[in-house]
């Protein structure tokens, strides 16, 4: 499954790939493919519905 966010330092529209083998609860870090800067990434994964919440913030 894909997702986007916003980029949490430029804003721009950033895809990423949800991977369900890792729990319902994730939190990564991720670089923006515009600006490159690191986002925080938190994912909660309802496996009953398959619904994903996404939420990101400044890395550091």
């Amino acid at each position: 499954m894909r997702k986007i966010f916003r980029c949490a330092w430029c804003f721009e529209v950033n895809e990423i790939f949800v991977d369900f083998s890792a729990g319902e609860d994730q939190i990564y870090v991720e670089d923006c493919q515009v600006c490159c800067r690191p986002n925080t990434i938190h994912l909660r994964i309802d496996m009953t519905t398959n619904r994903v919440e996404i939420e990101n913030e400044h890395e550091g």
